[in-house]
């Protein structure tokens, strides 16, 4: 767990958004995602409550197109191509959900897109992907990296990267989840939210602080991806190599670049879970919320049902996925 209150105190005076990153840029994001991204739902259980020792409101993200919160961003992003970048077409690389997402983003808006996804990647997220039109281009991650790949393809086909979160038009997009959250939900106490690369969270911030000063935005890591986390600790951006992880979704090895500055600015906090919370409170979700949530969607969660984060008061906690093969959850929770 990260004391953020040990190195800086954190207040409502804190809660602001960074230049580049606005709550206007997330309601501008949430009128062009109206009546495409799904609102989505807010589930609520007197067990969980009881469990726990407080109110706790879940925003169900694996109800969203594509099964993830990565809709989102990815439709905000590519719906602000300029007509020549949607005739060329765009590349984007992904483990698996951000990629589902730009693949159906693009075909919403009749752009081809090229995914680079790892070989070793979960293959009913692979299968998704290009059952949204993308085209594969799988990668090796033990020789060659992604990002590199990516910008290979975009140099010889002209195409735009479309980056996982490292991109403030997707962070706006994917703040809509906590605008809605704060919208639907008054007087919150705290937002709980899963961090990988920092996109998510940063625009969960940005939106709840905006709306509710005096709630505290605490990000969730598995303890084997703790990147952010111990680069809050250490006040600069640390990269902690390779992550050990169920949570494939949240396997950065340092935070972004651009998301760093924000959630550095914003977090009340960041704690972290074991693998073994994890699959707890996906069994949990299935036994008690009769919810299917992935890994890295049920890392928030764990962090309620360990007591790494306490309850007291009312806590939103942003689910962020869904989207695990049914061997694969079956082999984690039976």
């Amino acid at each position: 767990m990260v004391d953020r209150q040990a190195t800086t105190p954190w207040t409502p005076e804190a809660a602001i958004s960074t230049e580049n990153l606005t709550l206007d840029d997330i309601r501008a994001a949430a009128a062009r995602l109206d009546g495409i991204a799904h609102r989505t739902p807010l589930l609520t259980s007197a067990t969980l409550d009881a469990e726990c020792g407080g109110t706790v409101v879940l925003k169900a993200e694996s109800f969203q197109r594509s099964g993830s919160f990565k809709f989102r961003g990815a439709y905000n992003r590519l719906s602000q191509l300029s007509a020549g970048e949607r005739e060329r077409g765009i590349v984007a690389f992904s483990s698996g959900n951000h990629g589902a997402a730009v693949a159906l983003a693009a075909r919403l808006l009749g752009i081809s897109a090229v995914v680079v996804v790892p070989s070793t990647g979960s293959a009913a997220k692979l299968a998704a992907i290009a059952g949204y039109g993308a085209e594969l281009r799988r990668y090796d991650p033990a020789t060659e990296r992604r990002e590199e790949v990516a910008a290979e393809i975009a140099a010889e086909r002209s195409l735009t990267v479309i980056r996982p979160y490292d991109d403030y038009t997707v962070m706006a997009g994917q703040g809509t989840a906590g605008l809605e959250l704060a919208t639907d939900v008054p007087e919150l106490d705290r937002v709980l939210a899963p961090v990988g690369g920092g996109g998510l969270i940063a625009g969960v911030a940005t939106a709840v602080t905006g709306l509710q000063p005096s709630a505290a935005v605490i990000g969730v890591e598995p303890a084997g991806a703790s990147d952010t986390s111990q680069s809050l600790r250490a006040g600069r951006r640390v990269n902690i190599g390779d992550p050990e992880t169920i949570a494939d979704g949240l396997r950065a090895s340092e935070p972004g670049e651009l998301t760093f500055p924000i959630n550095e600015k914003l977090l009340a906090d960041v704690v972290t879970v074991p693998d073994a919370a994890i699959i707890e409170a996906m069994r949990f979700a299935f036994a008690r919320l009769k919810i299917v949530i992935e890994p890295s969607g049920a890392v928030p969660l764990a962090a309620l049902l360990t007591g790494a984060v306490p309850a007291a008061g009312r806590t939103g906690v942003v689910l962020s996925g869904g989207n695990v093969a049914p061997a694969d959850f079956a082999a984690l929770v039976g």
